[in-house]
């Protein structure tokens, strides 16, 4: 059954329209009589049935309500130091798959792509489109909140995660290890700090360290600054979740 997230107070009655509509209508095929999820982004699902159907308008009755099971047992934040090219972007697409709940695209001493006020901003509205994408495929019950383009410092220095975990290419603890303890004192949130494609300067993870994070390691292959994210997320979840 499709899931949509929709920003409009969901009633008895629903109707979509714009590029919903369309992607309905157009892109699925979907005739009256079949049904869709909408979500309201705060965690609850609505089975809607659809009563008519245009390429302009969508037309839904609601069936029921029912809160969104779909959220992982542990918050978890993403800061990436931002990677050249579309990198961030399949990042952001698969974490939030996994269940990552807010993004960091954050500058560091390595970073090659710097970006200006205004390409900032539009690289924004995009990862922003594709985290809603990916929450509606993967049917969570929130929409993943992506953050504009920040100073690795200062993006750190608001970091409000029980726990901070920093991985570093050049060793650490073994992350099975710092996770089994997190699960087993009640941890809620995790921040994860993943460097950029030239890696961490040793200064920036002394900077992470002064504010509590921890140092772990991912293993002894070094990965790709778009697969480090992901598999650290993925380790996550397990542990936390089974």
């Amino acid at each position: 059954m499709p899931k949509f997230f929709v920003d409009e107070p969901i009633g008895e009655t629903v109707t979509l329209t714009g590029q919903t509509a369309l992607h309905i209508a157009k892109s699925l095929r979907m005739k009256a009589g079949e049904e869709v999820v909408l979500c309201d982004g705060k965690g609850f699902d609505y089975a809607c049935i659809i009563e008519s159907i245009t390429k302009e308008e969508v037309h839904l009755k609601l069936a029921f309500k029912t809160e969104s099971e779909s959220e992982p047992a542990v918050f978890v934040e993403l800061y990436q130091g931002l990677p050249k090219g579309d990198k961030f972007g399949d990042v952001v697409r698969k974490c939030t798959e996994l269940g990552v709940s807010a993004f960091h695209p954050v500058v560091m001493q390595r970073s090659v792509l710097k970006l200006d006020e205004k390409a900032a901003a539009k690289r924004g509205e995009r990862f922003q489109k594709i985290a809603a994408e990916a929450a509606g495929q993967a049917r969570r019950g929130i929409v993943p909140k992506v953050y504009a383009v920040e100073k690795y410092e200062a993006a750190l220095e608001k970091n409000k995660c029980e726990k901070t975990v920093l991985f570093y290419e050049n060793g650490g603890e073994k992350l099975q290890t710092l996770l089994s303890g997190y699960r087993e004192k009640g941890i809620k949130s995790i921040a994860l700090i993943i460097g950029p494609e030239g890696g961490f300067e040793e200064s920036e993870v002394d900077f992470a360290k002064s504010l509590g994070a921890e140092v772990a390691t991912l293993g002894k292959r070094i990965l790709r600054t778009e697969t480090a994210p992901v598999a650290a997320s993925a380790n996550v979840f397990y542990e936390f979740e089974g």
